[in-house]
């Protein structure tokens, strides 16, 4: 039996009762026929009183993280005889053990991130990787609580160095919502002739070569980055890359693409070079597929950066 999930994340105090709350209320959600089960994860300031809700809508919690499992959601839904799960999850919970305790035929139908505009750009400084959890798989990240004076490009940012398809909407203290219309530029000329990648701007060249592969084949880019060099790859042929942070130590991987082309250069794994070069997609093994495979056209040795690790902020 399929049953539809709407997850609501976001930190403590967060605003994510009212925000259940009024679409709970909106009746072209809750028809006041389809049974509702709101699982609550954690118990904030403000309180769901039943009485507000119809016989429809039920109630049930969680109070710790090791107790989410799919039995114990499939028999609160049983029990309930819910068609529709609304979750307000805790904040200081990982993700992925939300979904990895959906039982089976469940549908996350739509994940909403719910961010106090007031506190987001300290949580974020400070407990980074816990806000990029909550960004990483949202679809619609709320900044609520939004004073005329705040600066949503900065709010923005936030959210798109995590992630770029999220919907961002802001809403002021009287409760009007405003939808996010900012552009978000490339740090770097992709017009140019010769894509060149500052040192600062090789996570946001990778996010976005991944996801919009096709604006870059055939062009010609060069950057810096530490070589690594792999067996299963062909004489003169390596891999290009850096190593790049998302929210913290913990997830720091290297990403790069195939080079083919090192020409008189000895290259070891960890030299850093300045490559130039034009990029298709092609077979490797290291890919296991197609990929990215930069033909390199000229290449030198390098200084490595000032910052080593590449990040989105």
């Amino acid at each position: 039996m399929e049953i539809a999930v709407y997850l609501f994340t976001g930190f403590l105090e967060a605003g994510k009762t009212s925000f259940i709350k009024e679409t709970m209320q909106d009746p072209n959600f809750n028809d006041g026929e389809k049974k509702y089960l709101i699982v609550l994860c954690e118990d904030g300031e403000e309180e769901y009183d039943p009485a507000d809700f119809g016989d429809n809508v039920a109630f049930s919690h969680f109070d710790d993280e090791q107790s989410l499992t799919p039995d114990r959601l499939s028999a609160m839904q049983k029990r309930a005889g819910a068609d529709i799960l609304i979750v307000e999850y805790n904040g200081m919970w990982g993700i992925d053990k939300f979904y990895s305790a959906l039982p089976e035929g469940w549908m996350v139908y739509q994940e909403i991130a719910i961010i106090d505009a007031t506190t987001a750009l300290i949580y974020n400084a400070n407990m980074r990787q816990q806000m990029v959890d909550k960004l990483t798989s949202a679809e619609m990240v709320v900044f609520n609580r939004v004073k005329p004076e705040y600066d949503k490009n900065e709010l923005h940012k936030l959210v798109r160095g995590v992630s770029k398809r999220a919907n961002i909407c802001y809403e002021d203290m009287e409760g009007e919502i405003e939808f996010d219309n900012i552009e978000d530029p490339l740090p770097y000329d992709i017009g140019a002739e010769v894509i060149t990648i500052g040192d600062d701007d090789f996570a946001y060249f990778y996010r976005d070569m991944v996801d919009e592969m096709d604006k870059y084949l055939g062009r010609t880019i060069r950057f810096k980055g530490i070589v690594a060099l792999d067996p299963s790859l062909p004489s003169s042929h390596f891999a290009i890359g850096r190593h790049i942070m998302t929210c913290c130590q913990d997830d720091i991987a290297y990403r790069g693409v195939v080079a083919k082309g090192m020409g008189k250069l000895g290259l070891k794994t960890r030299d850093w070079v300045i490559v130039e070069g034009t990029l298709a997609e092609e077979y490797s093994k290291l890919y296991g597929g197609k990929g990215p495979v930069l033909t390199v056209t000229k290449i030198e040795r390098a200084e490595r950066p000032e910052q080593e690790v590449a990040t989105f902020y």
